[in-house]
C-alpha cells in the first residue's frame, strides 16, 4: 500500500529545518505527480507549521527598519524578508493542498503541491543570494504575522483561496517588478533575474487560486467578484492599495472588477 498524499504533506509541514523543508515539499510535490501517493486524508494538518530556532520572529511593529536599499545591510535586510516571505509560502501551499485537498480533488492538490515546490525552489534560490552576499536566513528577524492568514481561514477554503492567492500573493505582483528595478539599478543582475522568474511563478500560482476560487463560487451560486469582496472584508485586516500590476493580475485571472472597487 503506498503512504497517503496527506501524511507526506503532514511531514512536510511539521519539518522545522529550512533546508529539509525544502526537499520534503520537493518530494511530495513529485511523488504525487509521479503516482506514488494515494488520494487520502487520514493524516491531519498541523495548526502552525514547524519553525527553525532562528529568525526570531516579531510582531509588524516591532521589526527593525531595513535601512537604505543601496546599502550592504539594506540589501541583507531585504533579501532576509524576501527569503522568510518565500519559507513561509511554502507551508501555505502545503498546507492549502494538505487542508482541503479531500473536497476539492486532486487537481487541486496536484495544483498546489506545484506551488509548494515552486515555493521550495524560491526560498533555496534567495537563500543562496543571501549567502552570497554575506549573511544567512536566520540572521535578523522576520515577521510573525505570515501565517495568521492561513490559521484564520482554515476552516473554509473559499476564505484561503480569496486571501491568500489572490490578496497576499497578487500584492506580489504589484510590488516585484519596482524590486527588480532597484535591484538591477544597484547593479545586481543575479538578484534580478532571481526575482524576474520568481514574478512568472507568481503569476501562474495566483491564477490557481483565482480559477478554484472562480470554479467554487460557480457550484456555489455566487458572483465570483463580490463573493470575494465579502470574504476579503470579514478576513483580511490589512488594505488593498495601488499601485496595481494591472496586466500580471489580468493574466493571472485577477481582473479589475475584483479589487478595483475596494482599493
Amino acid at each position: 500500500m503506498q503512504p497517503s498524499v496527506s501524511a507526506a504533506i503532514a511531514a512536510a509541514l511539521h519539518e522545522c529545518d529550512p533546508r529539509a523543508k525544502v526537499m520534503a515539499a520537493r518530494k511530495a510535490a513529485r511523488d504525487w505527480r509521479l503516482g506514488r501517493l494515494d488520494f487520502a486524508f487520514e493524516t491531519a494538518m498541523p495548526d502552525v507549521p514547524g519553525r527553525p530556532e532562528r529568525p526570531e520572529l516579531l510582531p509588524p511593529a516591532r521589526m527593525p527598519r531595513r535601512g537604505k536599499g543601496g546599502s550592504q545591510r539594506g540589501r541583507i535586510a531585504l533579501w532576509h524578508a524576501l527569503a522568510h516571505i518565500e519559507f513561509v509560502a511554502i507551508d501555505l501551499a502545503l498546507d492549502m493542498a494538505g487542508r482541503f485537498g479531500a473536497d476539492m480533488g486532486p487537481r487541486f492538490v496536484t495544483d498546489f503541491l506545484k506551488v509548494a515546490a515552486d515555493e521550495a525552489m524560491h526560498f533555496a534560490m534567495i537563500e543562496r543570494h543571501l549567502r552570497a552576499l554575506g549573511s544567512f536566513y536566520g540572521a535578523l528577524p522576520a515577521h510573525d504575522g505570515l501565517w495568521s492568514a492561513a490559521y484564520e481561514t482554515r476552516h473554509d477554503v473559499g476564505a484561503r483561496l480569496a486571501i491568500v492567492p489572490m490578496v497576499l500573493e497578487a500584492r506580489g505582483l504589484d510590488i516585484t517588478p519596482m524590486t527588480i528595478e532597484r535591484t538591477r539599478h544597484a547593479g545586481d543582475e543575479k538578484g534580478a533575474a532571481i526575482l524576474e522568474r520568481i514574478l512568472d511563478d507568481e503569476i501562474v500560482h495566483v491564477r490557481f487560486g483565482a480559477t478554484h476560487f472562480i470554479e467554487m463560487a460557480a457550484r456555489l451560486g455566487e458572483d465570483p467578484a463580490k463573493w470575494w469582496k465579502s470574504l476579503v472584508f470579514r478576513y483580511f485586516r490589512g488594505t488593498i492599495k495601488p499601485p496595481f500590476n494591472d496586466s500580471a493580475r489580468l493574466a493571472a485571472g485577477l481582473s479589475r472588477d475584483f479589487y478595483a472597487p475596494i482599493a
